[in-house]
């Protein structure tokens, strides 16, 4: 018989954070799940894994969805490397993470304060004093516009404007890798218990805590690695940009430091 997996599964904290897969099938095999490759039959720990993101080329069983669903394991369907999110299974938990978010979220003093933290990671340097959530906004628009002129300059290539209509190379090449990063952040928050539309900066859009938490690294990262992109070449430059930001997320570990960096701000109250 099978056990009540419900009530023996192992906290996120404690899990590998994400088991990404490409070009294999998922099945099941009594109370395991396996990935049956070219390369042949790899064992997944699925009791102790938070994500399994199925990539490009993979299929999975109606039974090894269920085994995960009665181990807590978060199934998403993601490109190359996470690099965009197409679909998600039902986040497990029993809702704690989405309350203590939305309590964060409801109380304007510790709303602020996780604002601030966030604008710490994003700039490294701690918020201006006595600003309100809407002056930080625009000082973060300030500062954003200022660091694309910057890297601009740095790459050689002309001042471009973010207007949401341009679509010359860089444009393209910065769509492409923030696109790349919002589905990565998204996995995370999901895999943690967070909705991505409880937002503290940003509001009003179903990713609006997306959008937080991507933009402590966007400008470090995938942005700066579009500029370069785009100051090489313009040909193939949306696939030039997805190839590069898969290999950078595994390069930097980028699920770990955003895993890290929710945990961070959700803390901002003061609590463990």
């Amino acid at each position: 018989m099978v056990r009540d997996a419900l009530s023996h599964t192992v906290p996120v904290s404690e899990r590998v954070s994400f088991v990404f897969l490409e070009h294999a099938r998922i099945e099941r095999e009594g109370h395991a799940l396996v990935a049956v490759g070219a390369d042949g039959t790899t064992q997944i720990p699925v009791g102790r894994t938070a994500v399994l993101a199925l990539g490009p080329g993979c299929s999975i069983t109606h039974a090894a969805v269920a085994l995960c669903g009665l181990e807590g394991a978060l199934i998403l369907w993601a490109g190359e490397a996470g690099t965009r999110l197409y679909a998600a299974g039902q986040p497990h938990g029993d809702g704690r993470a989405l309350l203590f978010q939305a309590a964060l979220r409801l109380d304007p003093a510790i709303r602020l304060k996780v604002a601030r933290r966030i604008w710490g990671h994003m700039f490294g340097e701690e918020a201006p004093a006595a600003r309100s959530i809407e002056q930080l906004r625009g000082l973060e628009g300030v500062r954003v516009r200022a660091i694309y002129k910057q890297l601009a300059d740095q790459n050689g290539v002309r001042h471009i404007l973010r207007d949401g209509e341009s679509m010359d190379p860089p444009n393209q090449a910065i769509n492409v890798a923030t696109a790349a990063l919002y589905g990565l952040t998204e996995a995370v928050i999901l895999a943690l218990g967070y909705s991505p539309a409880i937002g503290f900066i940003h509001d009003g859009d179903r990713r609006s805590f997306v959008f937080d938490v991507a933009d402590t690294v966007k400008f470090k990262t995938v942005v700066p690695l579009a500029f370069r992109l785009a100051a090489e070449s313009s040909v193939g430059i949306e696939k030039r940009t997805r190839h590069g930001c898969r290999d950078l997320f595994v390069a930097e570990k980028m699920a770990e430091t955003l895993v890290g960096i929710v945990q961070d701000v959700t803390r901002a109250d003061g609590s463990d």
